[in-house]
């Protein structure tokens, strides 16, 4: 027999068990605790964030032999039909509105409303992608959803809060659900495979999280997708990166050390391996534009891996550090500036490589362009050449005495070019570096 989907054989049973979604669940369970539960209520949100989930859950404590309460016994037979693997209950109605969502399919709920649960404490209807249900439907159903009978309860889940009519909207409770932040989201993979057995490599919960891009349906199906596929090693970042279509570090971290030497040939070659290699250009500007969003992130904060705000493994963060101390601040904000205008310049673009390559022209070339921002740029690579250049003089030997009998040429009385009253060793450097700058900006 084939295995359940990963997303169904994890699914939430309990409220303690949806993550990321606590401005939801604890206002619902206090309300049962309270028992103060409304009669419809509006779950709205991305796909894939627990919205149907919570309302099996809230159906489940609604009908459960010890409620209504917040923890299901999970032993009764209304929790038992309603479990992750159960049959179903006949007194809690799933509707699909997209295709149930017309006149006569609200009057016929309408009419079937009425009549009283046959086992359980209330009958509940669920209707799922409530925004396709067309404004005759919504109509249909307002007079009982305004004023139901005490056994009946109605629990509508959208994508689309915005497309139920205003008249439906003021007479429920409205939750909206977010997205799963990515540190929890990686958190709960991590636990998913330690359940499942499967080692799975630094670096792939990253790209799973992003894949899903807060979605837990999505990054569980990607992760299925991966387990599925993986051999006795687990699943690997290469593997990963190939079946995702991410670009692998290595060619992100040559891109990015070549825009630091101010290398075109190198810069050049890895485009060219890029494309050679099958990957889709606009996937590697995206991905361009993350490490730069990293490095920036690092050049402000050195501690970002520590704190959370890279999600990362540890030595791709020290990779990263080292990258971002070579760069200037200036600089790093220029290239991400000019690959964002790329990436955005590249959608319908005909010649795909052609724009990867024009973006690196670009950040290779700031001495082009008399915008401020490309003035910085020069301003950091005179500074860091400056700051080179006063070391390398500083740890080289003194220079020898000039010999006996020799006579200054008339060049050697020219007027040097001083650096300001007192500045020695580097901070002499860069201020000739500055004056150098400006001079080069003015003409």
């Amino acid at each position: 027999m084939s295995s359940l989907a990963l997303y169904r054989r994890y699914r939430p049973e309990s409220f303690a068990e949806v993550i990321g979604q606590e401005h939801v669940t604890d206002p619902l369970q206090q309300a049962l605790r309270n028992n103060r539960v409304n009669h419809a209520y509006l779950f709205s949100g991305p796909r894939g964030c627990g919205k149907t989930t919570s309302a099996r859950i809230l159906a489940r404590c609604l009908n459960c032999e010890q409620g209504p309460t917040p923890t299901p016994c999970g032993e009764c037979q209304s929790c038992q039909d309603l479990a992750r693997n159960g049959p179903g209950s006949i007194d809690v109605i799933e509707i699909d509105a997209a295709s149930h969502g017309g006149v006569d399919d609200a009057r016929d709920l309408r009419e079937k409303a009425f009549f009283g649960p046959a086992s359980s404490r209330y009958k509940i209807y669920i209707i799922d992608e409530a925004h396709m249900v067309t404004p005759a439907g919504f109509n249909a159903l307002l007079k009982v959803v305004e004023e139901p009978p005490e056994h009946l309860k109605f629990i509508f889940a959208t994508t689309e809060p915005e497309k139920v009519i205003g008249t439906i909207r003021s007479r429920t409770h409205h939750y909206p659900f977010r997205l799963v932040p990515p540190g929890t989201l990686r958190n709960y993979l991590a636990d998913v495979c330690g359940r499942e057995n499967s080692p799975v490599e630094d670096g792939v919960l990253p790209l799973v999280v992003r894949a899903g891009a807060g979605s837990v349906r999505d990054s569980m199906s990607v992760m299925d997708q991966l387990l599925a596929g993986a051999g006795d090693d687990g699943v690997t970042y290469a593997m990963a990166t190939s079946l995702l279509g991410y670009t692998d570090g290595s060619l992100l971290d040559s891109i990015v050390d070549a825009f630091a030497a101010g290398d075109g040939a190198a810069a050049f070659e890895v485009v060219d391996r890029v494309i050679e290699g099958g990957n889709d250009p606009r996937r590697f500007v995206a991905d361009l534009l993350e490490r730069l969003r990293d490095l920036v992130i690092l050049a402000a904060v050195p501690d970002a891996g520590e704190k959370g705000l890279i999600d990362a493994p540890a030595d791709v963060v020290e990779r990263m550090q080292a990258q971002a101390s070579v760069f200037g601040a200036a600089e790093l904000s220029r290239a991400a500036d000019l690959v964002n205008e790329g990436l955005t310049e590249m959608r319908g673009a005909t010649s795909p490589r052609l724009q990867v390559e024009l973006i690196c022209a670009r950040v290779l070339l700031p001495a082009a362009y008399d915008d401020e921002r490309s003035l910085q740029a020069r301003l950091d690579r005179l500074e860091r050449g400056a700051s080179a250049a006063a070391a390398s003089a500083f740890a080289a030997p003194p220079a020898a005495a000039a010999p006996m009998g020799y006579v200054p040429g008339p060049d050697a009385h020219a007027p040097a070019q001083a650096a300001p009253m007192g500045l020695a060793g580097p901070d002499a450097a860069r201020a000739a570096a500055r004056g150098e700058a400006c001079l080069l900006y003015t003409s």
